[in-house]
Parts: structure tokens; sequence; C-alpha cells
């Protein structure tokens, strides 16, 4: 398992950027899959992007493609989620998630890839 801490998380309005760090520690990001989850208030949390270890390969949830891009520093590592032209909708509690599973491209969003989760950092988008 990993050690993650996530951060960046804020208020901001809407059309804004964000901008969600992962310190992860006990093990490279570059040899685990990295994945961002998120819950909004009274809804089960979701799938929102995910990067393999393997090669890079990105995988995002329809409601965030093209608005959201996931990435790895490998010297610092940490994962990052670059978050544009945000959405009320958007607003959530975001969790950063470590796996050493293997991804399959139908099953790449479920929870059970994933057995390390941070703490989680609260994402308020106003309209």
């Amino acid at each position: 398992q990993v050690h993650l801490v996530e951060s960046g998380g804020g208020l901001v309005q809407a059309g804004g950027s964000l901008r969600l760090s992962c310190a992860a520690s006990g093990r490279t990001v570059s040899s685990y899959n990295m994945g961002w989850f998120r819950q909004a208030p009274g809804k089960e949390r979701e799938f929102v992007a995910v990067i393999t270890w393997s090669g890079g390969t990105t995988y995002y949830a329809g409601s965030v493609k093209g608005r959201f891009t996931i990435s790895t520093d490998n010297a610092k590592n940490t994962v990052y989620l670059q978050m544009n032209s945000l959405k009320p909708e958007d607003t959530a509690v975001y969790y950063c998630a470590g796996g050493g599973y293997i991804l399959f491209s139908n099953t790449y969003y479920r929870e059970s890839n994933f057995d390390s989760w941070g703490q989680g950092t609260q994402v308020t988008v106003s309209s």
C-alpha cells in the first residue's frame, strides 16, 4: 500500500480552475495505478480519472473528459488533477487512490482496483 495525502482543494467560481495534488509515500507513483474519485453530498463516490503505471494510459469519466487532466511527477512522487472549466456540479470531496492491480479497459473505473486512499480534499464551485 501507499500513503496518500491530497491538497489543493478550495472554493472557486464556475469557469475557474484548480489543481489538486496527491503526495504519495511508501511506494513510487510510477509503479502504481493512480486515480481520482469524488463524492458529492448525498451521492455515492464516483470515478473521475486514472493514470496507469505501465505506460501512462489515462482514462476519464465522461463528465470531466476534456476539462480535467491527470498527470504524475515521478521526481516529486505526486499525482495531479488539473481541473479547468469547473462547474457547480463538480462540487465534491475529491479522493486520491492508488492500486497495483492490472486495469482493464472495461473495468478501470471500479473502486476495487484501488487499495490505498487519501483523506479527501473539498472542492466547491460556486455559480
